[in-house]
């Protein structure tokens, strides 16, 4: 059996750059990790995640650094010697015992190099020099030439994440080291060189996919390979002069594997042993779970032009999903715990899918691993964003090696639907202005996305399907982000429009559209420390990356909500005004399923705290955004929309059974007094359908529109249609009771409308910044009550409950001579409502 010698402790760091004298000779490193974190650790620097210390901190990335450890071996020289890199960053130079081993160029490849004949009995040093990325980038651009690039430093010259250099969400904190373990492996006669397997439904029976290569050394004599899954059993005999093995394994009859909101996700164990044919002893070993279900990405043409549907165990889905970043700038610092908290976040969203974006890495196989036990589907980007791309060597060869060595680890994963080519990059070569800079005969990637990468995934995976790019229509006969075809982004809107334009566009399928707002409350005070604190105060403003996004947040609030005159209100409106934004795109996609298939909102999680659009801040706390995608995105969504002239009540469903109710309306002044209202005794939504019903004229035409609204149910689901902005809309002053009840794990707080309330919020974080609320953006009409359901460990009144702070709704915003004092309790001297001058 191959033996495996971890090499994580007594690692060292030193800087080779004399012009920082400040660092010691060398300091405790920490492997797996990076440059930052060890020198974080060792009170080098100061946290790069606060204020603006990110700027202070640019010199790093443009330093050399060497990591050391001593480590003690007793090599025999019947056995081959191997040291294994998981994860390099990036550009670096390996030394065993003063000899170089090798030189590596790309973060997202695992590496093995043969030392047996460096190897010494008792201590043995090894060093790792991280070259500058920055240094590389430049003598890259003066070999390739220069390729557009949306964002800043060389990351399409190299094969490192490219968000590193800085995106409109990220700072800039080019890092280097082992991200993930080092250790020495010894092996003899054979070992498993490379383990290919996937798994899909052949009729009613599963198919399971075996190709292995082996690597062997000396007279290996012949092998064998044990594989069982289900108690199945399938033994392969391998001549002494054979190199590789294929067979399939059938399962009778297995469980199917599914998304979450349509049934269960059973796993099935695979063991796969390497053995001696002769004495039977065991070289090496493989295990992976395994889930059954076919998969496949429809493409066809139809009568509204190309279809982008994807099809599991023969149904055709509507995607709910949302974009995945790197979930930590450094991503050593993510563990196993911590992807099955973010992806049971995303489930609880009522997120289906989440697409890992190409800036980033491939994720490690904790990620994957959570996603196929949560039954999260997973569409993996290749790792090329926003830029053009070099096709020429050296590129070339570690883009095909970091892919094969990436889709043979992931393959067997169920979770993982789609490989796709890239971001935004043909899109950006036919919209962005690059054709005149790429002038002809010049690489940008095409070649990889139409070529390299569909053949390589035809060869390792051709079980799982494989699209060019995001957005791509299907051909580059026809505009990349056409509505009629394939996938498509919708940037305009945040960029240059409001949300109400999300109704101009039905795309097919619509892989990406955000809106921005801040992080919660409680990690804004946690990462910023400016006084007053105020949208433009340096750190507030240092921690929004996009362009003029301030300016946008501000913009994307007309017609729809009024200017915020003080920080609290700054923050309320802007997180309520990006709930709303999505929650509407999404009712109004979903409405359209007939035509469009997937909605995937740009992003559900973090990588430092920051202005940005996701729904899931970088401490892991909710921003009003996850409540609203979690009611759009309910497998069930009852919802307003317009039709032609006229306004329609439409149910969505996604569920595996048939959804038949009463549906009933009113129209309603807003102090509760009843205008109409309809019943009609049976609507049936089937499964996997979207049914229309269109609202009586007196429902649907108001009397006075800003003081007015419709109501419909339909069993437990209920939707609200206003006829004007907020703006226009007669909210009245906010009247509620509160009451407070305590309950196991926290407390109760049950809010009863005196007056209409449109949108409310618990702020939980407000009381206690690891307080979790179970409902938010609640409307309730005069005489109505809703409780939300507070987790917390710390003890809570209704006089801890206060208005236009912890409890906010639309109604404060035009509240402005009525504001209620500050919070006290757990942020005394900072919560207080500060003004800023516009």
């Amino acid at each position: 059996m191959i033996e495996k010698a971890e090499l994580q402790s007594g690692w060292t760091l030193s800087s080779n750059d004399t012009g920082h004298p400040g660092l010691p000779e060398s300091m405790p490193a920490a492997v797996p990790g990076c440059v930052h974190l060890d020198l974080l650790a060792n009170r080098l620097i100061p946290d790069p995640y606060l204020d603006v210390n990110e700027i202070s901190n640019d010199w790093i990335g443009r330093t050399e650094w060497t990591y050391r450890c001593s480590f003690e071996a007793a090599p025999d020289e019947s056995k081959v010697h191997e040291l294994v890199f998981d994860g390099l960053d990036t550009i670096a130079t390996i030394r065993l015992n003063g000899e170089e081993v090798a030189r590596t160029f790309n973060q997202h490849r695992t590496y093995r190099f043969d030392v047996s004949a460096l190897l010494k009995a008792g201590v043995n040093e090894l060093s790792v020099t991280f070259h500058s990325a920055y240094a590389h980038g430049a003598q890259m651009e003066k070999h390739y030439g220069y390729r557009p690039n949306n964002y800043p430093g060389p990351g399409n010259l190299m094969r490192k994440m490219a968000c590193n250099f800085g995106w409109d969400w990220g700072p800039t904190l080019v890092t280097a080291g082992m991200w993930k373990p080092v250790r020495l492996e010894s092996w003899d006669r054979a070992r498993l060189f490379e383990t290919r397997v996937s798994a899909t439904l052949a009729g009613g029976d599963g198919l399971v996919k075996v190709h292995a290569k082996l690597a062997k050394h000396g007279a290996s004599g012949a092998c064998r390979i044990d594989a069982e899954i289900a108690g199945v059993f399938h033994t392969v005999e391998i001549a002494e002069d054979a190199g590789d093995a294929s067979f399939d394994i059938r399962v009778p009859s297995p469980q199917l594997w599914w998304p979450h909101h349509l049934g269960a996700q059973p796993l099935y164990p695979l063991k796969i042993e390497l053995r001696d044919s002769v004495n039977d002893d065991l070289l090496d070993s493989y295990s992976k779970e395994i889930g059954f279900r076919s998969v496949r990405l429809d493409t066809a043409p139809d009568a509204h032009g190309s279809a982008f549907t994807f099809i599991v165990n023969e149904v055709p889905l509507f995607i709910c999903g949302a974009n995945w970043i790197p979930d930590d700038c450094f991503p050593s610092r993510v563990t196993s715990d911590g992807y099955v908290s973010r992806i049971d976040e995303a489930k609880a969203a009522n997120i289906n899918m989440l697409r890992v974006w190409g800036g980033g890495i491939f994720e490690r196989d904790g990620f994957y691993e959570a996603c196929d036990r949560a039954g999260m589907l997973v569409w993996q980007d290749f790792l090329f964003a926003c830029a053009a791309y070099p096709e020429e060597e050296p590129l070339r060869s570690e883009v095909e090696a970091e892919v094969r060595d990436n889709v043979v680890r992931l393959m067997s994963h169920p979770s993982l639907i789609v490989w796709n080519g890239n971001n935004e990059n043909i899109w950006g070569f036919d919209e962005w202005g690059w054709r005149p800079i790429i002038k002809e005969g010049v690489t940008w990637g095409l070649g990889y996305y139409l070529d390299l990468l569909p053949k390589l995934c035809a060869e390792l995976d051709p079980d799982r399907p494989y699209y060019p790019g995001s957005p791509y229509s299907g051909t580059m006969d026809i505009a990349p982000n056409a509505d009629e075809h394939g996938c498509k982004h919708i940037w305009d809107v945040w960029n240059d429009v409001g949300y109400e334009v999300y109704r101009n566009y039905i795309p097919r399928f619509c892989s990406e559209f955000g809106w921005q707002a801040p992080p919660s409350w409680a990690t804004l005070e946690e990462s910023v420390h400016d006084n007053p604190l105020t949208p433009q105060s340096h750190g507030v403003f240092h921690h929004q990356k996009a362009t003029h996004g301030n300016e946008r947040l501000i913009r994307g609030l007309a017609s729809h909500l009024p200017v915020p005159k003080t920080m609290g209100d700054w923050h309320f409106a802007t997180q309520l005004n990006q709930a709303r934004a999505i929650r509407f795109a999404v009712e109004h996609m979903r409405s359209h399923r007939g035509i469009c298939k997937g909605a995937v909102v740009w992003q559900f999680n973090d990588c430092w705290p920051v202005t940005s659009w996701s729904a899931l801040d970088s401490a892991g706390r909710r921003k009003p955004l996850w409540y609203a995608l979690q009611h759009a995105f309910d497998p069930r969504l009852l919802t307003i929309q317009p039709r032609a002239d006229k306004l329609a009540a439409i149910a969505v469903n996604e569920r595996t059974l048939f959804w038949r109710s009463k549906i009933s309306g009113r129209r309603i002044k807003l102090d509760g007094t009843v205008l109409a209202e309809f019943e009609f005794w049976r609507l049936l939504c089937d499964r996997f359908e979207a049914k229309e019903f269109i609202l009586p004229d007196d429902i649907a035409t108001p009397d006075t529109a800003e003081d007015e609204v419709v109501v419909v149910e339909m069993l437990d689901k209920r939707a609200f249609h206003y006829f004007v902005e907020d703006v226009d809309l007669k909210l009245p002053r906010p009247q509620f009771d509160v009451a407070v009840t305590r309950v196991v794990d926290g407390c109760e707080v049950k809010v009863t409308a005196r007056s209409f309330l449109k949108d409310i919020c618990l702020m939980a974080d407000r009381l206690d910044p690891n307080a979790v609320v179970g409902s938010m953006l609640v409307s309730l009409l005069p005489g109505e009550s809703h409780v939300f359901k507070l987790n917390t460990k710390r003890p809570v009144s209704s006089d801890d409950i206060v208005p236009g702070v912890v409890l906010r709704s639309a109604n404060d915003l035009f509240e402005d001579t009525k504001k209620a004092p500050p919070a006290a309790g757990p942020f005394p001297a900072r919560s207080r409502e500060r003004r800023y001058i516009q």
